[in-house]
Order: structure tokens, then C-alpha cells, then sequence
């Protein structure tokens, strides 16, 4: 086994180890998948609390990607983590363009744009009433 391939499989592995989250809080998904994009390499994630303006999610997670590939990259390690976790999405929609992936895990709806797409569509000025939850604590500086 290659090296490269030792240590995704090790990373795995300690990633399933860790307790599942089919019972957390929607707060605790919308971080986790925060962390997970970051380590990823997203850009500018915010993580907005949509609970008392719609009733589609609890939580949104937005970020940017670099790349159509970098952007269904991101989307696949999303799926790929939460769901090691116990919590796997139940819908993604844009796969295919890679231009904005939506990843929906029920609670958190998970929004993946290129820099076009996010500043024509502008989902943070859209829900600017939203509460933006600080993240600061779990990115990587």
C-alpha cells in the first residue's frame, strides 16, 4: 500500500472512530461540516441559523471553491465525513456543473459556489436577517 493511501485510510478510520452524530444537535452538524469544508481548503465559510426564517433547514453553511473541481471535491468529502458520522445527505443537487452544489443533511443545507456563482446569486444578502454564527474557534488559521 502506497503511503499517500496509508494515510487516507488511517484518517478514515479515526474520522468513523469518533461518535456519531445521527443524534446531534443541528448546531454541532453545521460545525462539523464547517470544519470539514475548511479542512478541505473552502473559502469564506459563513454559517448562518435559518431556523426562525424558513423551515427548510436549521442552519445554512455557504463557502466558496476554487475550482469546478475543487468545488465537487469539497461537496464529496462533506458526504464522504458526515457520513462516516452517521449523518449522510439526503439530496445534493449541481453536481454535474460544479458551478454551486447543494448538499441537503436535513437539518443543514450545505451551499458550495464558485466565486461567479455566489456573487450573482448572493445567498448572505438574501438572508441578512439571518443570525451569522461565529466559527472562528474551529478554522484553521
Amino acid at each position: 500500500m502506497t503511503e499517500n493511501k496509508q494515510l487516507e485510510s488511517t484518517e478514515a478510520e479515526s474520522w468513523a472512530a469518533l461518535p456519531s452524530l445521527a443524534d446531534a444537535d443541528p448546531l454541532e452538524i453545521a460545525k462539523t461540516l464547517c470544519h470539514v469544508l475548511d479542512m478541505k481548503k473552502a473559502r469564506d465559510i459563513k454559517l448562518l441559523r435559518v431556523s426562525d426564517k424558513t423551515i427548510i433547514a436549521d442552519y445554512f453553511v455557504i463557502c466558496q471553491g476554487s475550482s469546478s473541481t475543487n468545488i465537487k471535491a469539497l461537496a464529496g468529502e462533506a458526504e464522504y465525513k458526515l457520513t462516516l458520522r452517521g449523518v449522510a445527505p439526503t439530496r445534493m443537487d449541481g453536481y454535474n456543473e460544479g458551478q454551486w452544489i447543494a448538499l441537503d443533511f436535513g437539518c443543514v443545507i450545505v451551499h458550495i459556489m464558485s466565486r461567479e456563482s455566489r456573487e450573482f446569486y448572493k445567498l448572505e444578502k438574501l438572508w441578512s436577517d439571518a443570525e451569522e454564527i461565529n466559527i472562528d474557534d474551529i478554522l484553521v488559521k
